[in-house]
């Protein structure tokens, strides 16, 4: 049987304009290519959000270069609601990691740092206000972990 969006996955940064937005605009891309949109939820939240701030205007042309497009996104603070609904949580920091567990620590069986998608370790630094550049070796960094690790995310899926 199908059910709509059994699947939800958040994705968290720190002020929920810059990595979260990009890393939560290339899953919904790659889930859509994938014929999986409909049964995915990809969210994105900060710890410390700028409350309704729309998406950095850089990471914007980034992902439109790229045909994502975020321009509707307005940035939202992380709720323990969210958190009780989401399946899997992915953390651009392990300081957001340590953040969610301080607030809500039953909930830190389903937060992953990005980086562990694909077995690897460590934060995705923050290009906010670092220049083109910085944001671009961002959105490659973000790219080649997705890549490397879409199989483990696919592995995580419960599609029956």
């Amino acid at each position: 049987s199908f059910t709509p969006v059994p699947t939800r996955w958040k994705r968290v940064g720190t002020a929920n304009v810059c990595r979260s937005v990009m890393v939560a605009g290339l899953l919904r891309a790659r889930l859509e290519a994938n014929a999986l949109s409909e049964q995915v939820e990809v969210t994105s939240a900060g710890i410390y959000p700028l409350l309704g701030e729309a998406a950095d205007p850089i990471v914007q042309e980034l992902l439109a270069e790229k045909r994502v497009d975020v321009g509707n996104h307005k940035s939202s603070g992380l709720t323990e609601e969210e958190l009780d609904r989401a399946d899997w949580v992915l953390v651009m920091e392990e300081m957001h990691r340590q953040a969610i567990f301080y607030r809500t620590p039953q909930h830190l069986h389903k937060v992953w740092l990005l980086t562990e998608v694909n077995r690897g370790a460590g934060d995705i630094g923050d290009p906010y206000g670092q220049g083109r550049a910085v944001y671009t070796q961002t959105l490659h960094e973000v790219e080649a972990i997705l890549d490397a690790g879409w199989p483990n995310l696919l592995q995580h899926l419960d599609l029956d």
